[in-house]
Protein backbone atom coordinates (compact mmCIF):
# COMPACT_ATOMS: atom_id res chain seq x y z
CA UNK A 1 0.00 0.00 0.00
CA UNK A 2 2.81 2.46 1.21
CA UNK A 3 4.83 1.65 -2.63
CA UNK A 4 1.62 2.53 -4.50
CA UNK A 5 1.24 5.84 -2.57
CA UNK A 6 4.86 6.34 -3.53
CA UNK A 7 3.69 5.80 -7.16
CA UNK A 8 0.75 7.47 -7.32
CA UNK A 9 2.85 10.71 -5.37
CA UNK A 10 5.28 10.77 -8.12
CA UNK A 11 3.12 10.51 -10.40
CA UNK A 12 1.36 13.26 -9.48
CA UNK A 13 4.59 15.23 -8.82
CA UNK A 14 5.58 14.92 -12.52
CA UNK A 15 2.13 15.88 -14.08
CA UNK A 16 2.58 19.12 -11.81
CA UNK A 17 6.56 20.05 -13.08
CA UNK A 18 5.17 18.82 -16.51
CA UNK A 19 2.57 21.61 -16.77
CA UNK A 20 4.62 24.04 -15.50
CA UNK A 21 7.41 23.32 -18.38
CA UNK A 22 5.21 22.99 -20.64
CA UNK A 23 1.24 23.55 -19.79
CA UNK A 24 -1.41 21.00 -20.03
CA UNK A 25 -0.66 20.18 -24.25
CA UNK A 26 2.79 18.98 -23.46
CA UNK A 27 2.06 17.35 -19.86
CA UNK A 28 -0.77 15.33 -21.58
CA UNK A 29 1.79 14.44 -24.35
CA UNK A 30 4.87 13.46 -22.45
CA UNK A 31 3.00 11.80 -19.84
CA UNK A 32 1.08 9.62 -21.73
CA UNK A 33 4.28 8.99 -24.07
CA UNK A 34 6.46 7.54 -21.03
CA UNK A 35 3.78 5.47 -19.26
CA UNK A 36 2.76 4.06 -22.33
CA UNK A 37 6.86 3.06 -23.01
CA UNK A 38 6.84 2.23 -19.02
CA UNK A 39 3.89 -0.16 -19.26
CA UNK A 40 5.21 -1.69 -22.35
CA UNK A 41 7.72 -3.15 -20.27
CA UNK A 42 5.40 -3.67 -17.22
CA UNK A 43 2.89 -6.01 -19.22
CA UNK A 44 5.86 -8.01 -21.21
CA UNK A 45 8.25 -8.92 -18.06
CA UNK A 46 4.34 -9.98 -16.49
CA UNK A 47 3.83 -12.10 -19.65
CA UNK A 48 6.89 -13.36 -19.00
CA UNK A 49 6.40 -14.11 -15.13
CA UNK A 50 8.70 -11.52 -13.96
CA UNK A 51 7.94 -9.30 -11.21
CA UNK A 52 8.05 -5.72 -11.96
CA UNK A 53 6.87 -2.66 -10.10
CA UNK A 54 4.62 0.43 -11.83
CA UNK A 55 6.60 2.95 -12.84
CA UNK A 56 8.22 5.67 -10.72
CA UNK A 57 7.81 8.78 -12.49
CA UNK A 58 11.01 11.15 -12.07
CA UNK A 59 9.69 15.01 -11.15
CA UNK A 60 12.39 18.03 -12.19
CA UNK A 61 10.53 21.08 -12.52
CA UNK A 62 13.08 22.73 -15.29
CA UNK A 63 13.40 22.41 -18.97
CA UNK A 64 11.70 18.90 -19.73
CA UNK A 65 9.56 18.61 -16.17
CA UNK A 66 10.84 15.39 -16.23
CA UNK A 67 13.89 12.92 -15.67
CA UNK A 68 11.53 10.02 -17.41
CA UNK A 69 10.46 6.86 -15.35
CA UNK A 70 11.75 3.50 -14.35
CA UNK A 71 10.20 0.19 -13.43
CA UNK A 72 12.24 -2.48 -10.99
CA UNK A 73 12.35 -5.86 -12.24
CA UNK A 74 12.70 -8.96 -9.86
CA UNK A 75 13.78 -12.15 -10.84
CA UNK A 76 16.14 -13.69 -13.62
CA UNK A 77 15.06 -13.45 -17.23
CA UNK A 78 14.46 -16.94 -18.49
CA UNK A 79 15.60 -16.71 -22.23
CA UNK A 80 16.70 -14.13 -25.06
CA UNK A 81 13.89 -13.99 -26.69
CA UNK A 82 12.21 -13.01 -23.37
CA UNK A 83 15.11 -10.14 -22.46
CA UNK A 84 14.48 -8.72 -26.28
CA UNK A 85 10.86 -8.50 -26.11
CA UNK A 86 10.92 -6.43 -22.53
CA UNK A 87 13.90 -4.37 -24.04
CA UNK A 88 12.35 -3.78 -27.25
CA UNK A 89 8.13 -3.20 -26.37
CA UNK A 90 8.89 0.04 -24.35
CA UNK A 91 10.74 1.94 -26.92
CA UNK A 92 8.45 0.77 -29.83
CA UNK A 93 5.00 1.74 -28.23
CA UNK A 94 6.92 5.18 -26.97
CA UNK A 95 8.03 5.75 -30.91
CA UNK A 96 5.01 5.02 -32.18
CA UNK A 97 3.11 7.53 -29.83
CA UNK A 98 5.53 10.01 -30.48
CA UNK A 99 5.50 10.13 -34.10
CA UNK A 100 2.00 11.53 -34.57
CA UNK A 101 2.51 13.90 -31.15
CA UNK A 102 5.70 15.18 -33.47
CA UNK A 103 3.20 15.65 -36.85
CA UNK A 104 -0.04 16.95 -35.45
CA UNK A 105 2.74 19.09 -33.14
CA UNK A 106 4.34 21.04 -36.35
CA UNK A 107 1.04 21.31 -38.15
CA UNK A 108 0.64 23.55 -34.75
CA UNK A 109 3.88 25.46 -34.74
CA UNK A 110 4.66 28.87 -35.95
CA UNK A 111 6.94 30.23 -38.24
CA UNK A 112 8.14 33.62 -36.17
CA UNK A 113 10.83 36.80 -37.33
CA UNK A 114 13.50 36.21 -34.84
CA UNK A 115 13.11 39.35 -33.79
CA UNK A 116 9.53 38.99 -32.41
CA UNK A 117 10.74 36.25 -29.93
CA UNK A 118 9.80 37.40 -26.48
CA UNK A 119 10.47 35.70 -23.06
CA UNK A 120 12.29 32.49 -22.18
CA UNK A 121 13.87 30.41 -25.15
CA UNK A 122 16.12 28.23 -25.56
CA UNK A 123 17.57 26.37 -29.02
CA UNK A 124 16.48 22.72 -29.88
CA UNK A 125 19.13 20.43 -31.88
CA UNK A 126 17.03 18.17 -33.86
CA UNK A 127 17.45 14.11 -34.68
CA UNK A 128 17.50 13.41 -38.41
CA UNK A 129 14.38 12.24 -38.13
CA UNK A 130 12.85 14.98 -36.54
CA UNK A 131 14.49 17.75 -39.14
CA UNK A 132 12.96 15.11 -42.09
CA UNK A 133 9.49 15.85 -40.50
CA UNK A 134 10.06 19.87 -40.03
CA UNK A 135 11.21 19.84 -43.68
CA UNK A 136 8.13 17.83 -44.87
CA UNK A 137 5.53 20.18 -43.19
CA UNK A 138 7.70 23.78 -43.32
CA UNK A 139 9.54 23.47 -45.89
CA UNK A 140 12.86 25.37 -46.19
CA UNK A 141 12.85 27.81 -43.30
CA UNK A 142 13.73 31.50 -44.44
CA UNK A 143 16.56 33.10 -42.68
CA UNK A 144 15.65 35.63 -39.80
CA UNK A 145 12.92 33.28 -38.93
CA UNK A 146 12.55 30.10 -36.46
CA UNK A 147 9.81 27.37 -35.51
CA UNK A 148 8.43 28.43 -32.38
CA UNK A 149 7.46 24.43 -31.28
CA UNK A 150 3.76 23.98 -30.00
CA UNK A 151 3.79 22.12 -26.84
CA UNK A 152 2.68 18.71 -28.25
CA UNK A 153 5.55 19.04 -31.42
CA UNK A 154 8.04 20.00 -27.99
CA UNK A 155 6.75 16.54 -25.79
CA UNK A 156 7.36 14.76 -29.26
CA UNK A 157 10.96 16.21 -29.29
CA UNK A 158 11.14 15.03 -26.10
CA UNK A 159 10.22 11.54 -26.36
CA UNK A 160 12.27 11.09 -29.48
CA UNK A 161 14.78 12.25 -27.13
CA UNK A 162 13.85 9.80 -24.71
CA UNK A 163 13.70 6.96 -27.23
CA UNK A 164 17.62 7.55 -28.03
CA UNK A 165 18.41 7.33 -24.82
CA UNK A 166 16.89 4.45 -23.78
CA UNK A 167 17.99 2.77 -27.01
CA UNK A 168 21.43 3.85 -26.44
CA UNK A 169 23.30 -0.31 -26.84
CA UNK A 170 24.80 0.38 -23.56
CA UNK A 171 24.54 -2.06 -20.10
CA UNK A 172 21.22 -2.30 -19.09
CA UNK A 173 19.48 0.30 -20.81
CA UNK A 174 16.54 -0.91 -23.13
CA UNK A 175 19.28 -0.93 -26.16
CA UNK A 176 21.59 -3.11 -24.12
CA UNK A 177 19.13 -5.37 -23.43
CA UNK A 178 18.40 -5.82 -27.17
CA UNK A 179 22.16 -5.88 -28.21
CA UNK A 180 22.34 -8.44 -25.54
CA UNK A 181 19.34 -10.72 -26.70
CA UNK A 182 21.12 -10.95 -30.19
CA UNK A 183 24.67 -10.73 -29.99
CA UNK A 184 24.93 -13.41 -26.18
CA UNK A 185 28.25 -12.49 -24.56
CA UNK A 186 29.99 -11.06 -27.33
CA UNK A 187 27.50 -7.81 -26.71
CA UNK A 188 30.53 -6.58 -24.72
CA UNK A 189 32.14 -5.48 -27.42
CA UNK A 190 29.45 -3.04 -28.58
CA UNK A 191 28.83 -1.74 -24.79
CA UNK A 192 32.50 -0.47 -24.97
CA UNK A 193 32.45 0.89 -28.34
CA UNK A 194 29.05 3.05 -27.70
CA UNK A 195 30.76 4.19 -24.15
CA UNK A 196 33.62 5.45 -26.43
CA UNK A 197 31.44 6.89 -29.34
CA UNK A 198 29.47 8.85 -26.53
CA UNK A 199 32.67 9.72 -24.59
CA UNK A 200 33.95 11.30 -27.74
CA UNK A 201 30.66 13.63 -28.11
CA UNK A 202 30.76 14.35 -24.47
CA UNK A 203 34.43 15.82 -24.53
CA UNK A 204 33.98 17.41 -27.76
CA UNK A 205 30.67 18.04 -28.50
CA UNK A 206 28.06 18.14 -25.82
CA UNK A 207 28.98 18.02 -22.05
CA UNK A 208 25.51 17.43 -21.03
CA UNK A 209 26.27 13.19 -22.17
CA UNK A 210 28.96 13.06 -19.39
CA UNK A 211 27.03 12.75 -16.96
CA UNK A 212 24.20 9.78 -17.83
CA UNK A 213 28.24 7.91 -19.45
CA UNK A 214 29.53 8.49 -15.99
CA UNK A 215 26.38 7.28 -13.90
CA UNK A 216 26.47 3.95 -17.12
CA UNK A 217 29.95 3.52 -16.18
CA UNK A 218 29.33 3.56 -12.41
CA UNK A 219 26.93 1.05 -12.61
CA UNK A 220 28.78 -0.99 -14.90
CA UNK A 221 28.64 -3.14 -18.30
CA UNK A 222 28.38 -6.33 -16.91
CA UNK A 223 24.86 -7.51 -18.51
CA UNK A 224 22.93 -10.50 -16.40
CA UNK A 225 22.89 -13.64 -18.66
CA UNK A 226 19.29 -15.03 -19.01
CA UNK A 227 18.75 -18.29 -18.03
CA UNK A 228 19.21 -20.00 -21.14
CA UNK A 229 21.97 -18.02 -22.62
CA UNK A 230 22.33 -20.34 -25.94
CA UNK A 231 19.33 -20.33 -27.49
CA UNK A 232 19.59 -17.34 -30.05
CA UNK A 233 16.71 -15.57 -31.55
CA UNK A 234 14.45 -15.76 -33.96
CA UNK A 235 14.60 -14.22 -37.73
CA UNK A 236 12.08 -11.88 -37.15
CA UNK A 237 13.24 -10.50 -34.13
CA UNK A 238 16.37 -9.88 -35.38
CA UNK A 239 14.83 -8.07 -38.06
CA UNK A 240 13.01 -6.21 -35.64
CA UNK A 241 16.11 -5.12 -33.45
CA UNK A 242 17.84 -3.89 -37.01
CA UNK A 243 14.77 -1.57 -37.20
CA UNK A 244 15.20 -0.48 -33.51
CA UNK A 245 19.10 0.14 -34.30
CA UNK A 246 17.62 2.22 -37.41
CA UNK A 247 14.82 4.39 -34.98
CA UNK A 248 17.75 5.20 -32.74
CA UNK A 249 20.45 6.52 -35.60
CA UNK A 250 17.38 8.72 -36.75
CA UNK A 251 16.13 9.60 -32.91
CA UNK A 252 19.54 10.69 -31.56
CA UNK A 253 20.28 14.39 -31.21
CA UNK A 254 24.18 14.44 -31.03
CA UNK A 255 23.89 17.96 -29.51
CA UNK A 256 20.42 18.35 -27.51
CA UNK A 257 21.13 21.93 -26.37
CA UNK A 258 23.04 23.61 -28.53
CA UNK A 259 23.08 26.73 -25.98
CA UNK A 260 23.97 24.48 -22.96
CA UNK A 261 27.80 25.16 -22.27
CA UNK A 262 26.99 28.64 -23.00
CA UNK A 263 24.12 28.70 -20.34
CA UNK A 264 26.22 26.85 -17.69
CA UNK A 265 29.15 29.39 -17.86
CA UNK A 266 26.15 32.41 -17.79
CA UNK A 267 25.07 30.15 -14.87
CA UNK A 268 28.65 29.73 -13.02
CA UNK A 269 29.05 33.26 -13.30
CA UNK A 270 25.96 34.27 -11.86
CA UNK A 271 26.34 32.03 -8.80
CA UNK A 272 29.77 33.57 -8.12
CA UNK A 273 28.83 36.63 -8.73
CA UNK A 274 26.27 36.73 -5.89
CA UNK A 275 29.26 34.73 -3.79
CA UNK A 276 31.63 37.38 -3.45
Amino acid sequence: MIRLLVHIFLFVLTIGSTIVVGGVWYCISIMTILLAHEMGHFFVSRYYHIQSSFPFFIPFPNLFGTLGAIILMRGRIASRKALFDIGATGPLVGFCLTIPAIVIGLELSELVQVGQLSGVSFRLGNSLLFSFLERIIFGKVPEGTEIVLHPLAFAGWVGLFVTALNLMPIGQLDGGHIVYAVFGRRSRICFYVAALGFGILGVFFFPGWLLPLFLILLLGFRHPPPSDNETELDGGRKLLAGGLFAVFILSFIPIPLPDFEMNLITLIGKVLSRGF
